[in-house]
């Protein structure tokens, strides 16, 4: 990577973490582990809201790499800028890879199989019960789901479950009710990210392993789960360096060739993280986005 990207890379990321975390609105539990939590914030755009018209709900799934040193904390400004843009907001924390490094590295490993998948499927079978009681002024009717990187693959393959192969634990008879899905620098090709090395081979280490790696992505990769017959955008910085733009343009391709339009919304000069940090322009491009689906 030339010097001068891998310094703006760094900024862009140390801009997104700069911001202090947003305390939620309230947290319900899904289950009985820890990190089987929905942080939720009420919308305080007082201009496009009111009791009487209620809000989009957007489901929020962080990134991170699947990897456990990244939790909720780290997108909940993000969040916090989505509630003030009038959605009422769901943020979903869900078990990651375990602290031992993979491979006696010093990276944390990616991803539980299939306990990252289990929660996912948990949280989003859960969350209309817990949003009527924690968020009564979101629409449910008008549900978005967004993720950022891993959280991107995430929020992909959560409306992609009724076309999962027939013996996944996780598929459901009917698609979800969404108004869409909106996917941010998501890891949404697994072949082209492991080609990539994107993020340390995280995609390999969630599905347990070279040796588990062709077995499980059926279940698991969004290029293989089309078409979802749910709308569906892409966000993606064309000078991202972390999930590079080459793996939503093979995402969108798989969409084109199984017969379903994919938007993708490419931002010049903009890197991985400026589309959760609020400071930057292209977080309100994301909100744009967003409600473009929602309302």
């Amino acid at each position: 990577m030339p010097d001068d990207a891998a310094a703006r890379a760094a900024a862009e990321e140390e801009s997104a973490f700069s911001h202090p975390p947003v305390d939620p609105d309230g947290t319900a539990a899904y289950g009985d582990h820890p990190d089987q939590v929905i942080d939720f914030y009420a919308p305080r755009d007082t201009a496009s809201s009111s009791p009487a018209v209620p809000s989009p709900l957007v489901v929020v799934l962080h990134g991170g790499a699947w990897r456990a040193p990244y939790d909720r904390r780290h997108i909940t400004p993000f969040a916090d800028f989505l509630a003030r843009r009038g959605f009422a907001v769901a943020n979903v924390e869900y078990r990651r890879g375990g602290a031992e490094p993979a491979g006696g590295g010093e990276t944390p490993v990616a991803g539980r199989w299939p306990d990252t998948f289990d929660d996912v499927a948990a949280a989003l079978d859960a969350l209309p019960a817990l949003v009527r009681e924690a968020l009564p002024q979101a629409d449910l009717r008008r549900t978005v789901i967004t993720g950022h990187s891993a959280g991107g693959q995430l929020a992909l393959w959560a409306a992609a479950r009724h076309v999962l192969p027939a013996d996944s634990p996780w598929r459901t008879d009917r698609p979800a009710q969404l108004r869409g899905v909106v996917a941010l620098a998501p890891i949404a090709d697994f072949t082209v990210a492991e080609k990539l090395n994107v993020c340390g081979n995280a995609a390999l280490q969630l599905l347990g392993g070279q040796d588990e790696f062709h077995v499980r992505r059926p279940y698991a990769d969004p290029a293989l789960l089309l078409p979802t017959g749910i709308a569906t955008t892409l966000v993606q910085g064309r000078t991202d360096v972390v999930v590079p733009q080459a793996v939503a343009e093979a995402y969108a391709d798989a969409a084109a060739k199984a017969g379903e339009v994919v938007g993708l919304t490419l931002l010049e000069d903009v890197g991985h993280f400026p589309l959760i940090d609020p400071a930057a322009d292209a977080c309100a491009v994301v909100a744009e986005e967003i409600g473009q689906l929602a309302w």
